[in-house]
């Protein structure tokens, strides 16, 4: 084969995928909007409501981290709610936050945990099970701290929980950009327009199990049942790894008809490329076959790469832009579906192609930094730090 015959066939191969990614488009807007028109469970008016702690691992100041922590103080939930935060140092400044969240609400209960005892690679499930001998109710939901919510939040995520063969819930989440630079809109549009109709598309069909650290409701004699939270000390997906073992006590991990807030707090474009490059990491090690599949996902870049090729014609640009058109179709169904503020529509060729070159970079090494620590990724996706971790010793509870 000679090289202008095999520039031809790579060319018709990627217009093929592109093609192909036009076709998921279209289909994923369609199961967007079946997706949020389900209806969902509620609690008889008047049933007792269960009590509830939420735990809250935290780790450092981030921008809107008050506003995003009140959400979950401002419940429109008849039962009794405790709110475990957690810390690993005592001079944490996210505890300020803490103390301010006290005093704004006086009759809500609000523990503060502080340990800096490591019990894993994993620096947020040790802080977790630092947390776990604070819980005081049987339900317990364990939320991120970059989300927001709104008022009605754990009444729903408590019926969905509520409904028979359901051992866990989780939430899927839109991004809100904490500051009006381009970076911050860059990252929420990676998950409206990219994370959330891929979850969507693959739990319709049947190709997908997630769960998600946005939101991981279960009930505390589930959590013993799975090992606690030491069980997940060294898993870089967590979360994944939590839901995995809920479904092997026999039951479903549901997720509700609605998004919650993600908090994007880019600023620059390598904060941007670390996070999402760990996100795609992630999800290689958890299901390498269909991340690779995915590739199809990305109909602009492998259009727009056919059209630059030799011989190109100006099919190949015709086909990035229908590309183009059926993203931005999408983005207008996610938007409508779950009531979000629209996106600067300009942003998604630039969106598009920073997705595919860090998912094309993704395969290249097992390195993510988390927190601002690095870590290997090896096969089975266990966290080997690049440098040691010190153990240290010495509780506190607040």
């Amino acid at each position: 084969m000679d090289l202008t015959s095999f520039s031809d066939w790579i060319s018709a191969f990627l217009l093929l995928l592109a093609l192909g990614g036009c076709v998921y488009g279209l289909m994923a807007a369609a199961m967007v909007g079946r997706f949020a028109r389900r209806v969902s469970p509620v609690l008889p008016e008047d049933a007792e409501r269960p009590s509830v702690t939420i735990l809250k691992p935290l780790c450092g100041m981030e921008p809107n981290l008050y506003s995003n922590l009140e959400s979950f103080c401002r419940q429109d939930y008849a039962g009794r709610v405790q709110i475990v935060f957690g810390v690993q140092k005592a001079t944490d400044p996210a505890i300020e936050t803490v103390k301010r969240l006290r005093e704004a609400f006086p009759a809500l209960r609000l523990d503060l945990v502080i340990d800096p005892s490591q019990h894993g690679s994993n620096r947020k499930v040790s802080n977790l099970i630092n947390m776990s001998a604070d819980i005081a109710h049987d339900i317990v939901v364990l939320a991120d701290s970059d989300m927001v919510v709104k008022s009605d939040y754990l009444e729903r995520i408590v019926a969905e929980l509520s409904q028979p063969g359901v051992t866990g819930v989780t939430c899927l989440y839109h991004g809100v950009p904490a500051n009006r630079g381009v970076f911050a809109h860059l990252s929420a549009l990676a998950i409206d327009v990219q994370f959330a109709p891929n979850v969507i598309v693959g739990t319709t069909l049947g190709l997908a199990n997630p769960c998600f650290g946005s939101t991981i409701a279960l009930t505390k004699a589930s959590l013993e049942a799975v090992g606690g939270f030491r069980a997940f000390k060294d898993d870089l997906a967590d979360d994944y790894a939590i839901g995995e073992a809920l479904r092997k006590l026999g039951g479903e991990v549901a997720i509700p008809a609605f998004t919650i807030g993600h908090t994007c707090v880019d600023t620059e474009l390598s904060g941007l490329w670390k996070h999402e490059l760990r996100w795609n990491r992630t999800i290689r090690n958890v299901d390498p076959a269909g991340y690779a599949g995915s590739v199809v996902t990305h109909a602009f870049p492998l259009a727009l790469i056919a059209a630059l090729m030799p011989g190109a014609g100006t099919g190949a640009l015709t086909l990035a832009a229908l590309a183009l058109a059926c993203r931005i179709l999408l983005c207008l169904r996610v938007e409508r579906a779950f009531g979000l503020t629209p996106h600067a529509y300009w942003l998604l060729p630039i969106r598009d192609m920073l997705s595919f070159i860090n998912f094309t970079w993704s395969f290249v090494s097992g390195a993510v930094t988390w927190k601002g620590h690095d870590y290997r990724v090896v096969a089975d996706g266990t966290l080997i730090p690049e440098h040691a971790i010190g153990h240290e010793t010495g509780a506190t509870s607040v």
